[in-house]
């Protein structure tokens, strides 16, 4: 009678994890809670201070002769008695052209956000929920565009729009920068979290490209919409240069063109640029303010899917 050797399988038993004696094996801050709280508070109170002194000592400085403002530095350093209402009393009586421009570029801020977002979001959806030919090539193309300065597409576009004679209009400071190549990279990753099966089920109930779209991914990406309008907005309203180059009529200018008019060779009006240039950071404060809720969502679902 044989007898066969049987290879049984050997188990190697899984050795014990080791367990942090202090803690059980759970993570240990550090610093105690409390003493990390507080370092944490004491950061982010300091880094406010940071951003709020320099725009309170502007604020100082309306109230303030704008000639001296500019001799002494804007300073805390305050001498109350030559506080006064002159510099308000003539950006209400006396500015000019002041509101014009500032409507100039509340309107134009506002068109070119809302138009960015939508012509934006439609091209980061194509990307982002379809199969194409050349999908790949045309999302690579957007992420070079996003490398290259616009000062070196600043010449050949205004060279264009002075052969096709559109100096001087609003329109050529909208369309150009209406597929904002950052706006479509931030939706298209946006996008990319949000389940196919949620556009089946609109085609299914007989929903129409256009009507997913609206009714079904933009309720969704209302955080994506409101990071990146506060964004947009930002660059929109305190946009320079391609305004200085297109726009020639002075009641055309925008506030960033329009205030820096009040510096010539011949006089400046050091009153009127202090208080126009304090009252032109109001719609960005408001902006935030209204979408500041969303932005922090907004911006971290951007960022999860790669």
């Amino acid at each position: 009678m044989s007898t066969t050797n049987e290879r049984l399988p050997i188990v190697a038993a899984a050795k014990p994890r080791r367990r942090d004696r202090r803690g059980g094996g759970r993570a240990k801050w550090p610093l105690p809670r409390g003493l990390y709280r507080t370092i944490q508070a004491a950061f982010l109170i300091s880094l406010t201070v940071v951003v709020l002194v320099p725009l309170m000592a502007i604020f100082v400085g309306t109230f303030q002769n704008g000639n001296d403002v500019i001799r002494q530095g804007i300073t805390l350093d305050i001498d109350w008695g030559a506080l006064s209402l002159d510099n308000y009393v003539m950006l209400f009586t006396d500015s000019g052209l002041y509101f014009r421009w500032f409507f100039n570029s509340l309107v134009l801020t506002i068109v070119q956000v809302a138009a960015t977002l939508l012509v934006s979001s439609f091209v980061a959806y194509g990307f982002a929920m379809y199969n194409f030919r050349g999908k790949n090539i045309g999302f690579i193309t957007v992420l070079l565009l996003m490398t290259v300065p616009f000062e070196i597409m600043m010449l050949p576009l205004y060279v264009m729009v002075n052969d096709f004679n559109l100096a001087d209009r609003y329109a050529v400071i909208v369309v150009p920068f209406l597929a904002a190549s950052v706006t479509i990279f931030f939706f298209r990753q946006y996008f990319q979290g949000i389940p196919h099966e949620l556009l089946e089920a609109g085609r299914v109930d007989g929903v129409t490209e256009f009507g997913i779209f609206f009714r079904l991914v933009l309720p969704i990406a209302k955080p994506a919409m409101a990071a990146m309008a506060i964004l947009n907005g930002m660059i929109i309203w305190n946009n320079f240069l391609w305004p200085l180059l297109v726009l020639r009529s002075p009641e055309k200018f925008l506030l960033t063109i329009g205030l820096n008019t009040l510096l010539t060779p011949y006089g400046n009006n050091y009153d009127l640029l202090i208080i126009g240039a304090f009252v032109s950071v109001l719609p960005i404060l408001v902006l935030f303010i209204l979408f500041q809720r969303f932005f922090i969502a907004g911006m971290t679902a951007g960022a999860l899917k790669g």
